[in-house]
């Protein structure tokens, strides 16, 4: 069996509203040298069903019936992947088609980089454009600020096989924040990169309190056990600061009419070139059934 270039992590639990247009534009990529290891998670609904439904070849089901978690998940299917480069992919986002290829020229050609991500478009359910994750070009930009984030949208990851094989997910989970607890873990002993160009659409669901306060109180418990063994008691500081700051505006964005604060963060308009193209594959993407 041929080995492939790239090896495509989907995790899945109850996805089943939004896995189709996530799978179809796998599957249109121009790189088509990968396999998709669809990682169910013990869903409920028909997500293992649908997956199975594609006449493809490069799709592999993954399926126990049990919920381990995303981590998890993700660690296994990195033991699991066969190919050069592992990539990661969410049932609810969609990549335009020249993602792989445009991610794996660029791996080819800087040798040095561990992981690549690309910018990302955020659009809501309705199909609507709202602006564009923050962005930064390189390792040293990536990482300037740490007790902040580093903004390398976890479903636009690709990077080589022996770098996620060194680098597993933290178990137990950081729930909502694993992500970020491994971009932090990482950053001193690997180069980071992110393709200035638009290659994914990232889905915005509705605002939910609830939700959020669990990822900022994950991601600030691995940042403030990260920066205390690292005695970066400034880092520290800033890290609680943040976060107070974060939780204050989310509060306000609970209230009727203030979930317009949440989505600042996404306060660069999308291009014209970009929204075009969004739109375009958009119907491709949520074209009904035949």
């Amino acid at each position: 069996m041929k080995t492939p270039a790239i090896s495509v992590l989907l995790p899945c639990r109850n996805g089943s509203a939004t896995l189709r247009p996530a799978l179809r534009s796998v599957l249109a990529q121009t790189c088509g040298d990968f396999e998709l290891l669809f990682l169910d998670d013990g869903s409920e609904d028909d997500s293992v069903e649908i997956a199975r439904s594609f006449p493809d070849g490069r799709i592999r089901v993954l399926s126990d019936g049990i919920g381990k978690g995303l981590p998890r998940r993700l660690n296994e299917g990195v033991q699991l992947a066969r190919g050069k480069y592992i990539a990661r992919m969410d049932a609810d986002d969609v990549c335009f088609p020249m993602r792989f290829e445009k991610q794996v020229a660029f791996l080819e050609s800087h040798p040095e980089v561990d992981l690549l991500g690309c910018r990302a478009v955020v659009f809501r359910d309705s199909g609507k454009a709202m602006g564009l994750l923050p962005f930064a070009k390189d390792h040293e930009a990536l990482c300037a600020r740490p007790w902040r984030n580093i903004s390398l949208p976890h479903p636009s990851w690709m990077g080589r096989r022996e770098w996620f094989e060194a680098h597993p997910y933290r178990l137990p989970e950081v729930r909502r924040a694993e992500d970020q607890e491994l971009l932090l873990r990482g950053h001193l002993d690997s180069r980071y990169a992110c393709l200035e160009e638009v290659l994914l659409a990232y889905r915005q669901g509705p605002f939910q309190l609830k939700r959020t306060l669990v990822a900022r109180r994950s991601l600030l418990v691995a940042q403030l056990d990260w920066f205390v063994g690292q005695k970066a008691w400034g880092n520290v500081f800033r890290a609680l600061a943040l976060s107070s700051v974060k939780v204050m505006v989310d509060g306000l964005a609970a209230l009727p009419g203030g979930e317009a604060l949440f989505f600042r963060r996404m306060g660069e308009p999308v291009p014209e070139e970009v929204f075009h193209v969004f739109r375009q594959c958009l119907a491709t993407w949520d074209a009904p059934e035949k």
